[in-house]
């Protein structure tokens, strides 16, 4: 059973802002596998995406997306010519990032937590949970969790509690990081993103 949790914090306020691959918008990298790995050699990548006008999304050979949107009435996306409406908060969507993909965005701006990951070396899943659910990383297992709706807080979960760290808060947009064997509480009174990611 997964035990102790080594957390890696990663703070939205130090993120820098980064011109999409095809300029159409603006994306703050959250995390990548490899560290630093540009658009063309990552295994996975999350970041937060701004939208702000209708316009093509780049394409990523090999690469499959998830997109939750987290501000912002929606898209009205065609990808690969078949029309795909993301306007529900909190929903992850998934989709293939090298078929060519249309936005039209369906009442001003939004902000999208997305994930990318390429499909022959990474499987990757992505769940939005609320209240206080146990989130266990097994061996070989990435988790991440990012706080989209307000604070979280993430307790280590211990074989004695004398040894537990401290608990981690997190603001709006902050991250956790977690290389699994891990188990964690989360707590948030809003939403948060899970995403587990491992090798093929």
């Amino acid at each position: 059973m997964p035990g102790p949790a080594d957390i890696r914090i990663l703070r939205a306020a130090v993120r820098t802002a980064v011109p999409w691959k095809n300029g159409g918008g603006v994306t703050r990298e959250i995390a990548a596998r490899p560290e630093g790995a540009g658009t063309d050699a990552f295994d996975w990548r999350i970041s937060l995406a701004e939208v702000d006008a209708d316009g093509p999304f780049s394409e990523f050979p090999g690469v499959d997306r998830t997109l939750t949107l987290a501000e912002g009435a929606g898209m009205d996306l065609t990808v690969g010519g078949e029309p795909r409406l993301v306007d529900e908060r909190y929903a992850p969507r998934h989709f293939p990032g090298d078929r060519p993909t249309g936005c039209r965005l369906l009442g001003g701006p939004v902000v999208n937590f997305n994930v990318m990951y390429r499909r022959a070396s990474t499987l990757a899943r992505t769940a939005v949970v609320r209240g206080e659910p146990t989130l266990a990383a097994l061996p070989g297992e990435t988790l991440l969790v990012c706080a989209l709706d307000g604070p979280a807080t993430l307790e280590p979960v211990e074989p004695a509690p004398a040894t537990g760290g401290p608990a981690v808060e997190l603001g709006p947009y902050d991250a956790a990081l977690l290389q699994g064997p891990a188990t964690v509480v989360l707590r948030t009174p809003g939403r948060a993103a899970v995403v587990t990611l491992r090798a093929v």
